[in-house]
């Protein structure tokens, strides 16, 4: 298969399906094998990883943050 019928066929997929495997393929470009991380760290990860994916509005948009931080310790 080449890569625009990769696209295509990924293209008609569920937006859920495609940002799965948009997350898969940037998280293959970001692997560092010197960057060695420890079991209870990598299971730290996934746990908050998963906790986000199922529960998306636990995020903040990073200028409320900001604006939260400078209002709290300005």
């Amino acid at each position: 298969m080449n890569i625009e019928t990769i696209t295509e066929q990924a293209l008609k997929l569920a937006p859920a399906s495609r940002a799965y495997i948009a997350e898969i393929l940037l998280e293959s470009l970001d692997y560092e094998e010197d960057f060695i991380v420890s079991e209870e760290w990598r299971q730290e990860i996934q746990k908050r990883c998963k906790d986000i994916d199922a529960d998306p509005s636990l995020l903040i948009d990073g200028e409320q943050f900001m604006a939260e931080l400078k209002q709290r310790y300005l």
